[in-house]
């Protein structure tokens, strides 16, 4: 997990007036550093290798930034699920429900190694692996 405090002003939620401040170009630029970065640090923390991730779960907060970032990775297409084309941005729930969509659909099998990579507001972040261990 981390923040870049020195960018939070891309994308918050001031108190004053409780609207979402967003400057679009800049949070998707640095969106797909993230998550690309992000993943990076995670298999090499958890000494593995991007090929040794089964599936993943990016923020499903816009398409392009989730393709850009698999490109980036050069992972396949077909082990990073998005639902974005039917649900839209839903924020934080994003990953759980992915996970969610994925689990029964059956998309998930015991043992698989699952990377989930998020940002948000304030250019905060956060990400894991984990073992998926339910059929």
């Amino acid at each position: 997990m981390g923040a870049d405090a020195t960018k939070a002003d891309l994308l918050m939620l001031p108190l004053s007036d409780g609207l979402i401040h967003m400057q679009g170009r800049k949070v998707f630029k640095e969106a797909t550093k993230i998550v690309s970065t992000l993943a990076r640090s995670l298999v090499q923390d958890a000494d593995l290798a991007l090929g040794d991730i089964d599936k993943y779960v990016f923020h499903q907060a816009n398409l392009r930034i989730i393709e850009v970032a698999v490109n980036d990775l050069g992972i396949n297409p077909d082990d990073a699920f998005t639902n974005i084309d039917k649900y839209g941005n839903t924020s934080a729930a994003s990953i759980p429900l992915a996970l969610d969509e994925m689990h029964r659909k059956n998309m998930l099998r015991f043992g698989d190694l699952v990377l989930l990579a998020g940002f948000g507001a304030g250019m905060t972040y956060g990400g894991a692996i984990v073992e998926w261990t339910r059929n």
